[in-house]
């Protein structure tokens, strides 16, 4: 099968080319790098001609109100080369509880991508996971103040990269699911355990402090952001920052 990855050389993207193309496909990554703007529709059609499978694996560039308008956008640009080019399935990746935090306005953001997907003219398949184990760092940023980090005890289910760009890969390379799949890492942490578990296997001596009113996640109530019913994947917290 042929796929065009749009977002391929980022993080999940780079990996799931890399799978697919080892599983014997071929898999073509695509980005602003290599030419194709999902915004002004540069270079889509070019990428996705040929393409069985289309793998959307593009992101606002912010978090803030203006990311509704990137995905509409852009999931506009890519259905309609889509459907010019008679692609059969299109994929994205999406957030474990997406639709349950209209608070955010990524979350809103997120969640008006998959439904443009899902009201669009091609069959798709959307993979929902819960928070990448690679992002820990960056949401400690957000709340550090000196040899202070404040961290909200949001139940989170932390998931590695390679697992999501494997998943990712396998639900690409099936028919659609005309639906969701749930992924999500085998433990389930509070944020707040997850940032001292963080630090003191970097050895960093700064403290956490729980503060319900701290960061982005601070947003999220009860256990939304996890999913001990989805399909669970291998890799555990500790080990991975080993």
């Amino acid at each position: 099968m042929k796929f065009a990855v749009i977002g391929g050389t980022g993080l999940i993207g780079s990996q799931v080319v890399k799978n697919l193309n080892a599983a014997g496909h071929e898999a073509v990554p695509h980005s602003q790098s290599t030419g194709v703007d999902v915004i002004t529709g540069q270079g889509l059609d070019e990428a996705v001609a040929g393409a069985d499978v289309v793998v959307n694996l593009t992101n606002s560039p912010t978090f803030d109100d203006a990311s509704p308008a990137f995905f509409r956008t852009s999931m506009d640009n890519l259905l309609a080369a889509a459907q010019r080019g008679g692609v059969g399935h299109f994929v994205i990746l999406s957030i474990v509880g997406v639709d349950q935090v209209p608070e955010l306005d990524y979350y809103r953001a997120k969640a008006l991508q998959e439904e443009i997907l899902a009201a669009g003219p091609v069959p798709y398949s959307i993979v929902r996971a819960t928070q990448f184990m690679e992002f820990m760092d960056d949401v400690m940023t957000w709340t550090a103040d000196g040899d202070t980090v404040r961290l909200p005890a949001t139940p989170i289910q932390p998931i590695a990269a390679k697992d999501v760009a494997a998943a990712v890969a396998e639900v690409a390379a099936g028919a659609p699911l005309r639906g969701i799949h749930n992924i999500g890492g085998p433990e389930v942490f509070s944020l707040d355990e997850l940032g001292r578990i963080t630090l003191s296997h970097k050895g960093d001596d700064r403290t956490v402090v729980t503060d319900p009113t701290a960061g982005m996640f601070a947003a999220v109530k009860g256990d939304v952001l996890t999913d001990k019913g989805a399909h669970l994947a291998p890799t555990r917290y500790t080990d991975w920052l080993s």
